[in-house]
This record gives C-alpha cells, sequence and structure tokens, in this order.
C-alpha cells in the first residue's frame, strides 16, 4: 500500500471496514469511524467519506485519484492509501488483520 495523502496517522483506530463502488450503499450503510474500500477516485470519494466521518479511504486496483481530489482530502484531513490488490484481497488481508465488516442486518 502507498500513501497518497501528505500527513497520515498511522494512530488511526480503525475497527470496521466497507468496500463499495456505489456512493449511495455507503452513505446507506457506512458508520462512522468506518474505513472505506474503493476503487472509485472522483470527488464524491471525498464529500462521501467527510459525510459519513470515514477516517481513511484505501483505493484498490493501483487507481489513484486526481490531484484536486488528493487536496481536497488533505484539506478535510481524510488519509488516502492506494493498493495494486483487488477489493475482494484487501478486504481479506483486512479481515485477516482484524477488521470486521459492517453490518447490513437493518435493511
Amino acid at each position: 500500500a502507498e500513501p497518497l495523502s501528505q500527513e497520515i496517522d498511522l494512530d488511526i483506530d480503525i475497527q470496521s471496514a466497507f468496500a463499495a463502488d456505489l456512493m449511495s450503499d455507503v452513505l446507506a450503510l457506512a458508520r462512522p469511524g468506518t474505513l472505506m474500500i474503493t476503487g472509485l477516485t472522483n470527488i464524491q470519494i471525498v464529500r462521501t467519506a467527510s459525510m459519513v466521518d470515514m477516517p481513511a479511504v484505501v483505493f484498490v486496483r493501483g487507481k489513484k485519484p486526481p490531484r484536486e481530489t488528493i487536496e481536497l482530502a488533505d484539506k478535510l484531513c481524510i488519509p488516502f492509501i492506494m493498493t495494486s490488490k483487488t477489493m475482494f484481497e484487501t478486504c481479506g488481508l483486512l479481515y485477516q488483520a482484524g477488521i470486521k465488516p459492517i453490518r447490513c442486518d437493518n435493511r
């Protein structure tokens, strides 16, 4: 994984993660403090992460957001991380590391 943000707080406490490319799913299901895993790179990622109070965003498949998206994330203190791994691999590695999925039972 490669940090894309200027400053990343390595002491962020991540308890759960949510992987999606539909921001409507993120808005409907994610909870504050949830790590976002996505393949989307547009500016809506930052706005969604900010609205849900997500501590960081991981971009999969080597996708890098445009400069203006990274700059807005830096301004809002939302760290961006990029990995060349697929979304499936990324989720599996995080799960093995003890990161829990969010519960979607309330739908």
